[in-house]
């Protein structure tokens, strides 16, 4: 009967302990890839249709279902493609944290991603514009500056900034795209030619969305204008010109073809990996 006893004894004891493992917390049921899931962001909104952009469509479909559970999403929505959709509502989540302007820009940022995912998934290459700074006396964010150095390096081209990161309403020509983070308008008069081709190659090389402007596109003098592409600060219309130039476009209101050097289009953090 001892031995009865303590099997009975025993048998609760683990059934006790097999219970308190089902009810702790829920475990995370995926990854989520901050680099592609923020390219994704910037790259689907401004195609025809909902393609998906490679390598993002996992890592898209789990933050949609993170929304949808949320209620900040519909569940008609959930395709793997960041479309308006898809950005509205992540922005709808961004205010619910308490975050505003900038914050709240429906581009992931990485405390609002975690958050996200907290008990649903795990993210993995996340990634921040950095801190606030100046470079030649103009508004930048750290991860900006670096890569404005490292293309200086490659191209052996120095150009004056005219207009930095983080100027809302300071150019009216240049329609918002300098409101937030990652944006750089470089002065291009001084430079040749073959300078001025060869420095918005290494802008891009590096992780930037750059062209030459002329004065025949516009009311502007000549210069070279970048946006960093991931850069989870961009405005909006900045987002716009970093989805345009992975299609083959001008960035311009015209959505002309490209005319500046073909590149391999990367991401600063793609960059590096290579280096």
């Amino acid at each position: 009967m001892e031995h009865i006893a303590r099997r009975t004894v025993l048998s609760t004891t683990l059934v006790g302990a097999l219970g308190t493992l089902a009810v702790g917390p829920a475990v995370a049921a995926g990854t989520v890839d901050m680099e592609a899931l923020v390219l994704a962001a910037q790259l689907d909104p401004v195609k025809t249709g909902t393609g998906l952009t490679p390598g993002a469509a996992t890592s898209v479909r789990l933050v949609e279902q993170a929304l949808v559970a949320k209620g900040m999403l519909a569940a008609s929505y959930v395709d793997g493609h960041f479309g308006t959709a898809t950005r509205t509502a992540y922005a709808r989540w961004q205010r619910s944290l308490g975050h505003s302007g900038l914050g709240a820009n429906g581009l992931p940022g990485r405390s609002s991603l975690v958050a996200l995912g907290s008990g649903r998934f795990t993210v993995t290459r996340q990634i921040s514009p950095g801190a606030r700074t100046r470079y030649d006396g103009h508004p930048f964010a750290t991860r900006t500056v670096a890569m404005l150095v490292e293309a200086s390096r490659l191209s052996g081209v120095e150009p004056r900034v005219e207009q930095g990161s983080y100027s809302p309403g300071t150019d009216p020509t240049s329609a918002g795209t300098h409101d937030g983070g990652g944006a750089v308008d470089l002065d291009a008069e001084a430079l040749t030619a073959t300078q001025r081709t060869r420095h918005v190659r290494s802008l891009r090389r590096v992780g930037f969305a750059a062209w030459l402007r002329t004065p025949s596109q516009g009311d502007w003098p000549l210069h070279i204008h970048a946006v960093a592409i991931n850069d989870t600060d961009l405005s909006t219309p900045a987002q716009t010109q970093v989805g345009r130039y992975y299609l083959g476009r001008n960035g311009l209101a015209s959505n002309a073809p490209d005319d500046g050097p073909a590149v391999t289009k990367v991401t600063w953090e793609q960059y590096r990996r290579t280096r």
